[in-house]
């Protein structure tokens, strides 16, 4: 009697267990018509509001623009070496016609930009390649990491690095080589805009080089090549088209950057090519035009409007280039 009763409550408990079992498992997972389509329409309105909010940047920057190409000549705007924004913006204060040439912050920001990869672009490729291919699991966990806090350091602390330490030991260098180096300089500004962009070009390139086939290294090594040879003729090639768009990247950030210009290279608008020199760049001059109580009537303010395009044509035509470049060499090597 003890053992029915026994088997009774065993079977009566069981039964939810078995019951609940069966239920989860024999739920058929069939797509709902209604789920699907609300995904999509999400995707879709995503999608929309990055192509929304691109044609509308542009297009601000290019009504603006037009507006200030009413006030000033486009051939003098393109073509002139001064720039001299000084103009009156009310009837009653007096202030200069202005001169709006843009090619000396062209200039500018050109040559710091140029500095500035000089110092990023072999560094920072040179340390994706050791960290992939040379160093030890060990020191690739922590140098990696480290080596990445250097993109989370705020611009304005690479700014005072750069007027209060690296500005001054250059000036004392130049006294010492008896070199004129001015006290806000392009070297300054640059060398110390490249520290700040290594982590973009080392982490992409570290990363495009890992993903690059296990099978295309065992081959090459295999026909009797040296690590070295693997990876200048069989990695980097490989790989070139990610590294091109690191360095692209890192040239965008080198061209928009604003704060280490300020504190480092100073405002003076002058064409030149000298890096020992004061320059100033385009991001520094549109700020400096929208400081303060602005109208935007006057062709001073929407000066800044025609800055942002000229700067956007130009970030435009370096994305153009790199497209050319991944392209062939895809081509080649695919």
């Amino acid at each position: 009697m003890n053992t029915i009763f026994i088997i009774l409550a065993l079977v009566a408990f069981s039964i939810p267990a078995i019951v609940s079992y069966r239920w989860r498992h024999s739920i058929r997972l069939v797509a709902n018509p209604k789920v699907e389509l609300f995904v999509r329409v999400l995707l879709i309105l995503s999608s929309l509001i990055a192509v929304i909010t691109t044609v509308g940047i542009v297009l601000s920057l290019l009504f603006e623009s037009i507006r200030f190409f009413n006030l000033v000549s486009p051939l003098e705007f393109l073509t002139s070496t001064v720039w001299s924004p000084q103009t009156a913006l009310r009837g009653d204060q007096v202030g200069g016609s202005g001169v709006f040439g843009s090619l000396p912050l062209l200039a500018g920001t050109m040559l710091i930009s140029a500095i500035a990869m000089t110092v990023a672009v072999p560094v920072g490729l040179f340390a994706a390649i050791y960290l992939a291919e040379y160093a030890t699991p060990r020191f690739r966990n922590w140098a990696k990491p480290a080596l990445e806090i250097l993109a989370g350091v705020p611009t304005v602390v690479y700014g005072f690095f750069a007027a209060l330490t690296v500005a001054p030991i250059l000036r004392e260098t130049g006294t010492v080589l008896g070199l004129d180096i001015a006290s806000e300089s392009a070297l300054a500004a640059g060398s110390v805009m490249g520290i700040m962009i290594i982590p973009f070009v080392s982490s992409l390139s570290d990363d495009v080089i890992r993903a690059v086939p296990r099978s295309l290294r065992d081959a090459s090594l295999g026909l009797g090549a040296t690590q070295s040879e693997t990876i200048r003729q069989v990695v980097l090639p490989a790989a070139l088209p990610g590294i091109v768009s690191a360095v692209l990247l890192a040239a965008s950030r080198a061209i928009g950057e604003t704060m280490i210009v300020v504190m480092a290279a100073g405002l003076a608008a002058k064409l030149t090519a000298n890096p020992l020199e004061a320059v100033t760049t385009v991001t520094v001059q549109i700020v400096t035009l929208l400081v303060g109580d602005q109208e935007f009537d006057s062709a001073k303010t929407l000066a800044a409007f025609a800055l942002g395009l000229l700067l956007f044509c130009v970030t435009l035509t370096l994305n153009f280039i790199a497209f050319k470049v991944v392209q062939r060499y895809r081509e080649q090597y695919d």
